[in-house]
């Protein structure tokens, strides 16, 4: 088994009587783009800075491809990190930032040229080289960011909230650059976001946080598909809860909820409380019963010419397979 690119044993980190990271353990795999993934306060960026160096835990060991660095200080752990805010040097031209951390490892001049024309070409922005940030764009900062970055060939590759400065469909094609040069570097990266989109859609490894604890790790596909507890599920977007005749809670996605008759394993009499038009769909909202007897209200995800009005008496029902029990404690 090979080495992991990072561990947290035990880690704890405290800020007087508040607990920022609760007793964590967490491999993070070599070669893989790694999510902590949240809402603020969770942890996530905390765990983050643990690892670059600028915060020592509390309690616990963490370990760089086996080295204990609990306590060594960031520049000797030989990482690589992306900041929300970018942090260029307005100064500098853009192959200067990009050339900045190899400057200062004393990088030959030849090999130094070599490695930012290589990284520039990488990131799409070789034409840009003699520019000066503010001439960029936000994307562009970002890749300048990045570039700088990678150029240094860290060990590893720490990104905090890096897309969250950028409008939405920048954010989107900006996941996808990332993906390719991590793919194309083999870089092991962590990436810390509160987007769910975000990191679904980059992550080989999610690791889903909240109040210091890690609630769920996994791959995107067996942690989206099985959520362990109510609050993943629920910070997933999941949302209707239930409880069966045993009490057993379980949840279910509106898009495999279906009204009408059929065969399935949950079927239950509902009421329309309310629809709303979204072109490809239809969101409807009903109230029900569940196993235990007790009121529920539904959120249905229905395509197709469905003439429902407020009042409308139907059934609800979904396929077993689409039903995901969940722990009753997180």
């Amino acid at each position: 088994m090979s080495t992991p690119a990072a561990e947290f044993a035990g880690v704890t980190q405290k800020f007087g009587d508040f607990t920022a990271v609760d007793d964590i353990d967490l491999t993070i795999a070599e070669g893989k783009l790694t999510t902590l993934l949240g809402p603020s306060g969770c942890g996530k960026t905390t765990s983050l800075r643990m690892l670059a160096g600028y915060s020592a835990p509390t309690a616990g060991t963490i370990r760089i491809h086996g080295q204990d660095c609990t306590r060594l200080p960031p520049e000797k752990r030989d990482l690589g990190m992306v900041f929300q805010s970018y942090a260029l040097f307005p100064h500098m031209s853009v192959a200067d930032n990009v050339g900045y951390g190899l400057k200062l490892r004393k990088v030959a001049r030849a090999e130094r040229q070599r490695r930012v024309e290589e990284t520039l070409g990488l990131v799409g922005l070789a034409h840009l080289a003699a520019s000066r940030p503010k001439k960029l764009s936000g994307g562009q900062q970002q890749r300048v960011a990045l570039a700088r970055a990678v150029a240094i060939r860290p060990r590893l590759l720490l990104l905090d909230e890096p897309l969250s400065n950028l409008d939405a469909r920048l954010r989107v094609q900006m996941r996808a650059e990332l993906r390719r040069i991590q793919a194309e570097t083999g870089l092991t990266v962590v990436l810390v976001t509160h987007d769910q989109d975000e990191a679904l859609e980059m992550s080989d490894e999610m690791v889903l946080m909240r109040g210091g604890r890690i609630m769920q790790q996994g791959t995107p596909q067996d942690v989206f598909t099985r959520p362990a507890n109510r609050f993943v599920a629920d910070f997933l977007g999941y949302e209707n809860f239930l409880r069966d005749t045993d009490g057993q809670t379980f949840t279910v996605r509106p898009e495999h909820l279906s009204l009408g008759s059929g065969d399935a394993g949950l079927m239950l009499p509902a009421t329309v409380v309310s629809t709303a038009y979204r072109g490809v769909d239809r969101l409807v909202t009903l109230d029900a019963v569940d196993g235990s007897g007790a009121p529920v209200r539904l959120i249905a995800d229905v395509r197709g010419d469905t003439d429902l009005t407020p009042g409308v008496s139907t059934s609800v029902h979904a396929p077993a397979r689409h039903l995901v029990p969940l722990a009753d404690k997180e």
